[in-house]
């Protein structure tokens, strides 16, 4: 499940025609990264790889939503960032890459 979500936000990413080749090409970068992070985390914190990948598919869709609502980009992002409280030390690649994208996804809307 985690895998189909985040390859769903792969392909959503890989259609948005309002994104440069670079935003494109970085964010699909970040979220391969994301792919495996998470399928680690999976084996022993399954909920909470669920909500990672949750809250990354609904940052991704207010991200990149032709008429955006930067109130709801900005708790869906929010949401991301909290998704990997607690795991900065045990899994420290995973919430810098989650930072990353967040990063990335709260700039979309500037």
């Amino acid at each position: 499940m985690i895998e189909e979500t985040i390859s769903e936000i792969e392909t959503k990413v890989r259609g948005v025609s309002s994104l440069g080749d670079d935003r494109k090409s970085e964010l699909l970068g970040l979220l391969g990264t994301l792919k495996t992070e998470v399928a680690t985390l999976s084996k022993t914190h399954g909920e909470q790889a669920d909500s990672i990948a949750g809250f990354a598919r609904l940052s991704t869709h207010e991200a990149t939503r032709t008429d955006q609502n930067p109130e709801l980009r900005e708790l869906s992002v929010q949401g991301l960032r909290s998704s990997v409280t607690g795991f900065e030390l045990t899994h420290p690649q995973l919430a810098q890459i989650v930072n990353s994208i967040s990063n990335t996804l709260a700039n979309l809307g500037i």
